[in-house]
């Protein structure tokens, strides 16, 4: 039933992702230059919500732009309406819909949807990782130097030890080609996909990163924090990789190796 309510969700998100887009529409400002927000976000989460409650009316739900809907149920949805928003905005179309479902604290299925590529990734814990309903696995590249990378850069800098612009120009030195494409969930997607080796990001929610992370899991990867430490979507920092490079990439990330 939840599987199936997941499905109805991502769908009713991606049908009014699919209205909006290349359209007019509302434009507003969030905290940061470019963090925007637009009325398609909420026409989105609001079909996506009203989705989840006909079915699971008890649940919790967390979305991007409404906030927690609070109850005394384990069951928590985790709902970004619309992930690469500027890249939505600019009509590019690098952006999706992203949910994970968790139960008591572990997420155990997620799904990430671009319609406009026609791409629907699915993932449920213990039963791997799929893109349109066909099995998907992460790559086998093992060294960073010829990997190909994405990573993303916060809305506000964080002026860190080891930040952002600094592993991007330790990476780029070296001549690996990193990558930047908007969108952590379809970032996190390729990478269980096999089309990139690893990502990294130093800041990101927790609707983000929640369901791509299940699913490059699922696809045989590997997601930590920057330390190595098991991952949590409520924890910024994420490095996702094949596995394979995982601690090589890592000690790029770690600021303790700055």
């Amino acid at each position: 039933m939840i599987k199936s309510t997941l499905l109805k969700a991502v769908h009713a998100g991606a049908e009014q992702l699919q209205n909006y887009f290349g359209k007019k529409f509302t434009i507003s400002h969030k905290e940061g230059i470019n963090n925007l927000v637009t009325e398609a976000d909420h026409a989105s989460e609001k079909a996506i919500i009203e989705t989840i409650k006909k079915d699971f009316p008890a649940h919790i739900i967390l979305g991007e732009e409404s906030g927690e809907i609070i109850s005394s149920s384990d069951i928590k949805w985790i709902v970004d309406p619309i992930d690469g928003t500027v890249n939505f905005a600019h009509g590019i179309p690098l952006c999706c819909v992203s949910i994970a479902v968790e139960k008591q604290g572990e997420i155990f299925m997620g799904a990430v949807y671009n319609p406009l590529l026609n791409e629907l990734f699915f993932a449920e814990k213990g039963f791997g990782a799929t893109l349109n309903e066909n099995k998907i696995s992460v790559s086998d590249q093992t060294q960073v130097i010829k990997s190909c990378l994405v990573t993303g850069f916060p809305y506000t800098y964080l002026d860190m030890p080891n930040g952002p612009l600094n592993v991007f120009e330790k990476l780029i030195r070296q001549g690996i080609p990193v990558r930047r494409l908007g969108s952590a969930a379809i970032d996190l997607c390729w990478v269980a996909a096999g089309r990139f080796d690893g990502f990294y990001e130093h800041k990101l929610e927790a609707w983000d990163s929640a369901a791509g992370y299940l699913i490059v899991e699922e696809a045989g990867g590997k997601v930590t924090d920057f330390e190595g430490n098991k991952f949590s979507p409520y924890q910024p920092h994420i490095l996702a990789t094949n596995g394979k490079i995982h601690d090589e990439l890592r000690s790029y990330v770690d600021k303790n190796n700055f």
